[in-house]
């Protein structure tokens, strides 16, 4: 009884001594292991009496669950130190003040876009949309352009895998050919329409990439169709615009003689700022001109009896110009120093 008293101290001071988990199992091994201090007293009950193994028996098992509570305490000791232990380590003070988080904004593209959006609006245009892949007949064909026309070549694009009729649109003049068939539609037996007077917004797509090109930007380009809609008419909304969008009752505009395969006559649309870093120079910031004939009927408009006017420019050539931003690509690379300069 002596020996085992004894036996149970010395595992109480050794699991005591032991410093983590590791240590504690190896410590335990001595005592209740296989080959351990107590089961070797239990391997040896057999040799004695029936009445003192009886009571040997009893007192080894009173041994036995002494030895095992003390572990079980070392265990939930080590658990405990090492929990204030990550405590101590992870602490927060919850008294600081919280760091927050920024507040988000439009990005200046968006900004420009809604812009230009509204301003439209408040003349009586309607945003139109379209899907972004076309097929070759709405982006090509329906616009006059057919295949192996020299102009294409400027359109160089993303087409679909295994497809050679249907792309990335190259700009937004999709949109209007939907617009006028589906305005036609609208109007189907009857004598006259209404105007048809939209703008198409959106992302679009061709091969090209420097500081002032980008594979994927913005357009945004308009159209008025209707009776005795004139180039009168293109100069006056365009120039109103472009004053409002700039805010410059002074921006001068003007209109040079240009190509597009869609449009005859064609314009170039230049502006010149009367102030700031680029008073004094002229910059090209738009294509324009009377939409052809061959583009009305495709978009089953009777070209005898009713014209139209066509503009396209580049959004985010508009939100460099606004911002004074001379890089296209800085709009795209995600850097928040730079976007939440515009919030």
């Amino acid at each position: 009884m002596d020996n085992l008293d004894q036996l149970v101290v010395e595992a109480e001071t050794a699991f005591a001594a032991a410093l983590d988990g590791t240590q504690l199992e190896q410590v335990k091994a001595r005592f209740l292991g296989k080959a351990g201090s107590l089961t070797e007293r239990l391997k040896k009950l057999g040799a004695l009496p029936a009445e003192e193994r009886r009571m040997a028996g009893a007192e080894i098992n009173r041994a036995k669950g002494a030895i095992e509570a003390a572990l079980e305490a070392r265990r939930a000791a080590l658990r405990g130190a090492r929990l204030q232990e990550q405590l101590a380590a992870e602490a927060l003070d919850v008294t600081l003040p919280g760091r927050g988080t920024g507040n988000g904004g439009l990005h200046p593209v968006s900004r420009t876009q809604e812009r230009v959006e509204a301003l439209f609006r408040s003349i009586g245009f309607v945003v139109a949309d379209g899907p972004e892949i076309e097929t070759d007949w709405h982006n090509f064909t329906a616009l006059n352009t057919p295949e192996n026309h020299p102009a294409r070549s400027m359109h160089d694009t993303f087409y679909l895998e295994g497809r050679d009729d249907v792309m990335l649109r190259t700009h937004t003049s999709p949109v209007q050919i939907r617009a006028m068939m589906e305005h036609v539609r609208h109007y189907a037996g009857e004598q006259t329409m209404a105007d048809v007077r939209v703008i198409a917004p959106g992302r679009v797509y061709r091969v090209d990439s420097d500081a002032t090109h980008s594979p994927m930007f913005h357009q945004v380009e308009g159209l008025w169709v209707g009776e005795n809609v004139s180039f009168a008419d293109l100069k006056g909304v365009v120039a109103d615009f472009l004053r409002k969008f700039f805010e410059s009752e002074d921006l001068r505009v003007r209109f040079r003689p240009s190509f597009f395969p869609f449009t005859e006559p064609s314009a170039e649309i230049d502006v010149a700022f009367m102030s700031g870093a680029l008073e004094g120079s002229w910059l090209e910031i738009a294509g324009c001109g009377m939409v052809h004939p061959n583009v009305l009927r495709f978009g089953g408009i009777d070209p005898e009896r009713y014209t139209g006017f066509a503009f396209g420019m580049g959004l985010d050539r508009l939100t460099m110009l606004r911002y004074g931003v001379n890089d296209l690509r800085l709009f795209f690379e995600g850097d928040l120093r730079f976007l939440s300069q515009f919030r």
